[in-house]
């Protein structure tokens, strides 16, 4: 699998971990931090995915999600949330927009199958 995904999580840790095992498999990552990080890298364009945390440390990924699908609706944003078995999130999320939904406790083979069905 090739691409290029806009990683945005406020977790550094997250965001290095699951970076490198992206680019293990011959994906691209660029990350941001928050919401303004992320909408200055959005705006360059050249993405073929978004991985979007539900929660930006303070900051709504929901949020983002609605700036995504509206300014960028031929990119596909997968939503990532710590919020195991939330069902209404899940649900909020895929009718603003969310092509996938992925909670963080799931496997990063099960994250890549997610990205590959919404690139595809």
């Amino acid at each position: 699998m090739t691409g290029h995904i806009l990683f945005v999580d406020d977790d550094l840790p997250m965001r290095e971990t699951l970076s490198l095992c992206f680019r293990r498999k011959g994906i691209t990552v660029t990350s941001a931090g928050n919401i303004e990080e992320a909408e200055r890298l959005a705006e360059k364009g050249g993405f073929t995915a978004v991985i979007l945390d539900s929660d930006l440390g303070g900051e709504s990924g929901m949020d983002l999600l609605d700036v995504f699908t509206k300014t960028y609706p031929e990119l596909p944003v997968v939503m990532f949330t710590s919020a195991v078995g939330d069902i209404a999130l899940r649900d909020d999320a895929l009718a603003r927009g969310a092509k996938g939904f992925f909670s963080k406790g799931e496997s990063l083979e099960a994250l890549l199958a997610a990205i590959q069905k919404v690139t595809a």
